[in-house]
């Protein structure tokens, strides 16, 4: 069943200019925001300027144009954030929610960069 894209999202409306953004990085495909409740000292929001739901459904049908931008506005993110292990940060983590059971909340593609302290583990074991 093909993903059916709610142009009536919180992304979707901050994309066309609906509702603000504190804006940290705009490219030609992508657009990384903070994030309005942060979980950590650093935490943006990326989000591809396509219509996708999640993960799979831009890897899937995305160009490949989109596709090397969003990863390479992550990279740039992670850089302007000072996170990169390989460049005196201590770290990030990298996450996005898919579906009901991987607690999606907006149904547009976001990835959260977090870094800034200690994360903790990822998930528990239940």
């Amino acid at each position: 069943m093909p993903y059916e894209y709610d142009d009536q999202n919180i992304f979707a409306k901050i994309l066309r200019g609906e509702i603000p953004n504190d804006t940290v990085l705009e490219t030609e495909h992508s657009l990384a925001f903070n994030d309005i409740m942060p979980k950590a000292p650093a935490h943006v929001l990326v989000i591809p300027k396509g219509p996708y739901v999640c993960y799979d459904h831009f890897a899937l049908e995305a160009s490949d144009a989109e596709i090397v931008d969003f990863n390479r506005a992550i990279g740039e993110v992670c850089r302007m954030l000072g996170v990169r292990p390989g460049e005196g940060g201590s770290g990030y983590r990298v996450i996005s929610n898919a579906g009901s059971h991987g607690v999606q909340e907006v149904p547009h593609l976001h990835v959260h960069v977090l870094g800034g302290r200690p994360l903790g583990p990822m998930i528990s074991s239940r």
